[in-house]
């Protein structure tokens, strides 16, 4: 059974649509997140499944029971939001027993279920501070166990990592996947980070302007993105996205004589990720490279061809002097071609019948 599905869930105000027509399921003890910039609709999305927004349009399901009207406390949800919401004049321990106390649980089972999960989460010394006097961290454990206590099978995450600073981000990554597998829970992940997304999730729903744009596993958004727009999401730095004409042979990058792919290149874009791009000697698609980015393990090194700038991430310290000449290649099964126009994924790019 899916523990929660959307099937064709809206939510506007006047004409806008911040959702539109979305619909998905989410596996029981799976941990899948919704991936997408500001204002893409992905919090709203998440606040409409915790009954906080009314659904305009659509049915939200959740363990096989219609639940789109009914209010929050009937869902048997938990939820981790991105301000902690943590009560100042509490301390941890009450914190996280607040919601035990309002639904009424006796105070032995309350106490019980306090020492398991402030065990779990790295806070039993902690129990009798106030949040003033915690790190953002411990603050953030305090929100995670408020959530597991109510020993609810579903959480919902609205950014909770937003607020930590990239080394604690890190962390924090680690140990909310560690606790999701060891609980078995069911997680719904809402973030604008492409690099949480990647690391944590078992799938991603990638959303642009309220509609659901890929639905798949990391690899797949990585190794086969549907559009230029998931293919510029996801990645650090994006794929390079190259602007084709059409050639004697076959397609040629705008403002150079050798063809790249086999077919026309006009109406097209050639992606390929930095990571998948050799630079050679010869043998290849004529370059010049024309600057670097030192970042320790590696380099991005920007290459020209004709008109287009390409990125070609190289292991160490690779220094570019002048206009260095040399020449680019890139696997078959690591090079796509998208539509300029719709931005959709059309396949692989074949090389040219002279490259074959």
């Amino acid at each position: 059974m899916h523990a929660i599905e959307l099937d064709g869930v809206t939510k506007r105000w006047d004409m806008t649509a911040a959702v539109d027509d979305v619909s998905f399921a989410v596996e029981a003890g799976s941990f899948v997140v919704l991936l997408g910039p500001s204002g893409c609709g992905k919090s709203t999305m998440l606040r409409m499944i915790a009954g906080l927004e009314e659904v305009t349009a659509g049915r939200v399901r959740i363990d096989g029971r219609d639940m789109t009207d009914e209010p929050p406390a009937r869902r048997r949800l938990s939820m981790v939001f991105q301000s902690y919401a943590l009560f100042p004049h509490l301390n941890v321990g009450e914190n996280i027993v607040f919601g035990l106390k309002v639904r009424r649980v006796e105070r032995g089972e309350r106490d019980a279920r306090l020492g398991r999960v402030a065990e779990l989460v790295g806070l039993g010394e902690l129990l009798d501070r106030r949040p003033a006097q915690l790190s953002g961290g411990q603050r953030q454990r305090v929100a995670l166990a408020r959530a597991i206590i109510a020993e609810n099978r579903i959480c919902l995450m609205d950014e909770p990592l937003s607020n930590l600073d990239a080394k604690l981000r890190h962390t924090m990554r680690v140990e909310i996947r560690e606790l999701q597998q060891r609980l078995g829970m069911t997680v719904i992940y809402v973030t604008h980070d492409q690099t949480e997304a990647m690391s944590m999730a078992d799938r991603i729903i990638l959303l642009r302007d309220g509609r659901i744009e890929q639905d798949g596993t990391p690899d797949d958004l990585y190794s086969t993105p549907a559009s230029t727009f998931v293919a510029s999401f996801i990645g650090a730095p994006p794929m390079n996205l190259i602007g084709l004409a059409d050639g004697p042979d076959g397609a040629v990058i705008k403002g150079a004589d050798q063809s790249v792919i086999k077919g026309e290149g006009a109406g097209r874009r050639l992606g390929i990720r930095p990571e998948h791009i050799e630079i050679t000697d010869s043998n290849g698609v004529p370059a010049s490279l024309v600057a670097f980015d030192y970042l320790g393990a590696d380099t991005i090194v920007t290459a020209r061809v004709g008109e287009q700038d390409i990125l070609v991430r190289v292991p160490g310290h690779r220094k570019v002097g002048g206009a260095e000449a040399v020449s680019l290649t890139w696997p078959r099964e690591n090079a796509h071609i998208f539509d300029a126009t719709t931005g959709r994924r059309i396949g692989y790019a074949d090389p040219p019948a002279a490259a074959t």
